[in-house]
């Protein structure tokens, strides 16, 4: 006598009942985390979500993956315009221009600082400056030129 082959039933094929339109998962909302796609809204929006990537870049612009704006406290608390030497002699003609009198730039909203070599004859007008970078600039035979308030603030506390 052959023996009779067993089959086993699919359980979703026994989940056809009135209460087991979830497959017992309870709520039909549950078992649904973000990482599932499903629903409405964002749920499933990763960075690697690509079926939903045109949905982000169109609603919520290319801002919406990775890091925006102040990510640190230090990027936050420096609010002063510094400029080296060095940044200005790489490339003079983006501040300033050339004269007879060598080259003259404008940068009045900055302190010049004294890093890097001078290599032309600078007449920078600046805020503020260092020792070393007036030194540098006037081996050179240039010269930085203060703001007013900068010179009248320095000429009150002498007194």
């Amino acid at each position: 006598m052959p023996l009779k082959k067993t089959h086993k039933r699919k359980k979703s094929s026994r989940m056809h009942g009135r209460k087991m339109g979830t497959h017992g998962w309870g709520s039909r909302k549950q078992h649904r985390s973000s990482g599932n796609k499903g629903g409405k809204g964002m749920s499933g929006t990763g960075k690697r979500a690509d079926h939903k990537k045109t949905l982000i870049t169109k609603l919520y612009g290319n801002k919406y993956f990775g890091k925006q704006g102040i990510t640190s406290k230090k990027t936050a608390r420096d609010k002063r315009n510094r400029i080296n030497l060095r940044d200005i002699e790489s490339n003079p003609e983006k501040y300033g221009k050339k004269t007879a009198k060598g080259w003259e730039i404008n940068l009045e909203e900055y302190k010049i600082l004294g890093e890097g070599m001078v290599k032309n004859k600078l007449i920078i007008r600046a805020n503020d400056s260092s020792k070393s970078a007036r030194k540098k600039v006037e081996e050179k035979g240039g010269e930085i030129i203060l703001s007013q308030k900068k010179t009248e603030k320095k000429e009150g506390k002498k007194e």
